[in-house]
């Protein structure tokens, strides 16, 4: 799957950048530069800037079109749903997320790196840059139709 979304984000960067002769220092839209005839070209995007590989505009469509998963916030929205709202120590009220982050942080960041790594397994997030963002498979499918 995760491959299946690179290769159709790749190609929208593709379809987003203007080839580029660094030689001559045009745009050459046609693939070929008409001045020094290379077809070695890097690529440009308006706004943006202009770099060899895709990686710049790949993470500018991202960035600029999806909205990143907070990983924390959606660990406790799923934490809420599994477990009450308060929880009651002896006549004391605590919500359950900062009872639990204030106890054992450790376990805390464990279980929520569990969840996050699950939601990969199961398909329903991806990341493109070594796990330090991510973002929903259903939000990268609507980008890409």
């Amino acid at each position: 799957m995760k491959n299946e979304i690179q290769k159709k984000i790749e190609q929208l960067a593709l379809d987003r950048t203007i080839p580029f002769c660094m030689n001559c220092y045009i745009k050459v839209p046609t693939g070929t530069c008409p001045c020094c005839h290379s077809d070695d070209l890097a690529h440009w995007m308006d706004g943006v800037g202009l770099d060899w590989n895709l990686n710049f505009a790949i993470e500018y469509i991202l960035q600029d079109e999806l909205t990143p998963i907070d990983t924390e916030e959606a660990f406790e929205d799923m934490i809420r749903s599994c477990y009450p709202e308060e929880t009651v120590v002896g006549w004391m009220k605590f919500d359950t997320c900062d009872l639990m982050k204030s106890q054992d942080p450790i376990s805390w960041r464990i279980a929520r790196d569990e969840y996050i790594d699950e939601l990969t397994s199961d398909e329903q997030i991806v990341t493109f840059d070594n796990d330090s963002t991510y973002y929903w498979v259903h939000d990268l499918e609507s980008l890409l139709e």
